[in-house]
């Protein structure tokens, strides 16, 4: 058949109504298309489902350790495990990040102390990884525990007004122990500075909001301090007024108040809530924090107890 033969040929069928078929080729390419959309579709289904469980299962965890009579706020809790659906099937997770801020804690008067309680836990096993019960028993690997008091707080055990926790870096690095830096630690040379109430102290008014408003003679300097651990108790010892390269206040104490003033950042707080009670084996500043830390290898514990 000549070419102009099957020209008229298609034009005709065109006319009529009639669909010439595509090369095999792009009718592959849209097979592919809609195969890979339908893929790409469970998948998406399949995450948002896994994520669905993990949320509610990491929401009954916390409601769980809401029941500790120490805990009064929802705590944060990461569960660990990809795909989820299947640890939690199986009841075994690769770990777990616990936070709980805003627990009381007992401090001199007038009161009024928080700290904020954490534990990263190894491995896990629970009797239902879909529902985390308050009194069910929770198998693992190792806990790390920590009780964290920001400068505030700790300023409130202290008796110090406007305290504030510096953590210097290095001599050979940058930064002031701020998140940029990496939250630096450190177990000496802790940068406090603060304003210390001069005797006679108003004990009524020992922690107004600012030191501006505190009605009798007061003195703000910056101090070194080390921090640890005696007799599982959080201890700072003054070593001495600071006028190094951080920012700092350098005031002048009189000689008959140095002493007085310097012993003022010195002290072993009472003790302190642990989580699960593991005892405190460390204590170091991190950024604007003081940390006390504890670790525990194989443990059977309850969220109740947390």
């Amino acid at each position: 058949m000549s070419r102009s033969a099957v020209n008229k040929a298609v034009g005709s069928d065109r006319r009529r109504g009639t669909s010439v078929p595509g090369p095999p080729h792009h009718r592959a390419r849209r097979i592919a298309g809609i195969g890979l959309l339908t893929v790409v579709l469970i998948a998406v289904i399949a995450l948002l489902t896994d994520t669905f469980v993990a949320m509610r299962s990491e929401g009954s965890f916390s409601r769980s350790l809401l029941a500790s009579p120490r805990v009064i706020y929802d705590p944060e809790v990461t569960l660990g495990g990809f795909p989820f659906l299947r640890h939690a099937a199986a009841g075994e997770f690769t770990g777990a990040v616990i936070t709980a801020r805003g627990v009381p804690v007992t401090c001199p008067p007038p009161g009024g102390c928080h700290a904020e309680l954490g534990a990263t836990l190894g491995e896990l096993s629970v009797p239902d990884g879909f529902d985390i019960g308050p009194s069910d028993l929770v198998h693992t690997s190792s806990i790390d525990a920590y009780t964290r008091l920001d400068s505030v707080n700790l300023g409130r055990f202290l008796g110090i007004i406007d305290l504030s926790v510096n953590t210097p870096a290095p001599e050979n690095r940058a930064g002031a122990g701020g998140p940029g830096d990496g939250l630096l630690r450190r177990t000496t040379g802790v940068l406090l500075t603060g304003t210390v109430p001069l005797p006679p102290v108003d004990t009524e008014t020992r922690f107004p909001p600012s030191a501006s408003e505190y009605p009798g003679s007061t003195v703000k300097v910056s101090v070194v301090v080390d921090v640890s651990v005696t007799d599982g108790r959080l201890h700072l010892r003054a070593t001495d007024f600071y006028r190094g390269p951080e920012e700092h206040v350098d005031a002048d104490v009189p000689d008959d108040l140095r002493d007085y003033v310097l012993g003022k950042f010195t002290a072993t707080l009472p003790r302190l809530p642990m989580p699960w009670d593991i005892a405190p084996q460390a204590a170091h500043s991190e950024g604007s924090d003081v940390l006390l830390e504890g670790t525990r290898d194989r443990a059977d514990v309850r969220p109740e107890d947390f």
